[in-house]
């Protein structure tokens, strides 16, 4: 995946439990932004950017994006943990669109 980056601790442990995901060095938590076929964004939070992406486009992703498929992945960020994902979704969520364009734009020059 282009945008992610590889787990710098070897995992030892089996797979998590659902209780135990925060606390593995190896999940990856991602704030994303979807943009969504009428232009207008949408920001969560996920351990796996493209298979929500695959998931909001299904219909099964949240209900503002429902109407607005198809969406694409505009951005995505990286974070250490749960906590740290859901408070920069809440950040992206109170800024203004025109900032939330200007990351998209830079994330898209950053991958080209």
């Amino acid at each position: 995946h282009r945008w992610g980056r590889a787990c710098a601790t070897p995992c030892s442990a089996p797979s998590p439990t659902p209780t135990a995901k925060e606390s593995n060095p190896c999940m990856a938590f991602y704030c994303y932004i979807l943009e969504c076929a009428d232009g207008t964004f949408y920001t969560g939070w996920t351990t796996d950017p493209p298979r929500r992406e695959k998931q909001h486009n299904a219909g099964r992703g949240a209900r503002y994006t429902r109407d607005r498929r198809p969406v694409k992945l505009a951005y995505i960020e990286e974070l250490p943990d749960r906590s740290a994902a859901m408070k920069r979704e809440l950040a992206i969520k109170a800024m203004a669109r025109a900032r939330k364009k200007m990351l998209v734009e830079e994330s898209r020059q950053a991958h080209k």
